[in-house]
């Protein structure tokens, strides 16, 4: 097959509609908008949302809590995935994102103490738990606190 041998599938291509051509297209005159009204008017019709002067839904939905854009969201890493690495290597958040752990390196990281580790291990990390701390600790491992 050739890119010249390359047609449309049957019935999926129509002409356009020609409207206000005469009378006798069977599209004249009103062009299929009807007689007069705010449709027939050109740049006529209603917004979206508009309910024909009725209150809106969204604007009679009551508005709660607020965003806050101070927020900061961190990826989150189990004590537990942290097994898969060898004893005393440095792990960090390009290493954890290398092994498929955390999607981004960018994101800033906070260690949680779910699981067991049973090596020590350096982790660099943004955030940690107190318990997670503590867990790293008695293995001889040590956590690193790194800045936002």
């Amino acid at each position: 097959m050739r890119l010249y041998d390359l047609k449309p599938a049957p019935g999926s291509k129509k002409k356009p509609k020609r409207l206000g051509r005469g009378e006798s297209s069977g599209q004249g005159k009103t062009a299929g908008r009807g007689h007069k009204g705010q449709k027939a008017r050109s740049g006529g019709g209603v917004g979206v949302g508009f309910e024909g002067g009725q209150m809106p839904l969204q604007r009679r939905l009551p508005k709660r809590g607020f965003t806050n854009i101070f927020k900061k969201t961190y990826s989150l890493v189990n004590l537990s995935a942290l097994e898969a690495f060898a004893e005393n290597s440095v792990v960090d958040a390009e290493v954890l994102a290398a092994s498929g752990i955390i999607r981004k390196a960018s994101a800033p990281v906070k260690l949680l103490a779910k699981g067991d580790l049973t090596k020590p291990l350096t982790v660099k990390v943004q955030a940690a738990s107190k318990k997670a701390l503590e867990k790293v600790a008695a293995l001889g491992g040590r956590v690193e606190i790194l800045t936002l």
